[in-house]
């Protein structure tokens, strides 16, 4: 099931969205990265029912935009992501 973002609030430093098709898997990393950047003040996500399973991301900056600080992080992921593929095919 491919996943879909819908923001529900957007300000400079403030973003609220919901990730639908994943759950707390890729909700945790996201927040994990987020934490790693010193703009950000606030990251985290809660799903309100465990049969939806739809988590709301909430993040906070101070002076970066909330918005480009998620597309940071999520950079920073793939990149992760691409690294671990590399190691992984090294080790056959």
């Amino acid at each position: 099931m491919p996943m879909e973002v819908k923001i529900l609030e957007e300000k400079k430093n403030r973003l609220v969205f919901n990730m639908e098709g994943d759950g707390s898997t890729i909700a945790n990393i996201l927040k994990k990265e987020l934490w790693n950047d010193e703009h950000v003040k606030a990251a985290g996500f809660n799903i309100e029912h465990p049969l939806i399973n739809v988590p709301t991301f909430i993040v906070e900056t101070d002076s970066e935009e909330a918005k480009k600080a998620v597309s940071a992080a999520l950079k920073r992921i793939a990149k992760s992501v691409e690294k671990f593929k590399d190691e992984a095919k090294a080790l056959r």
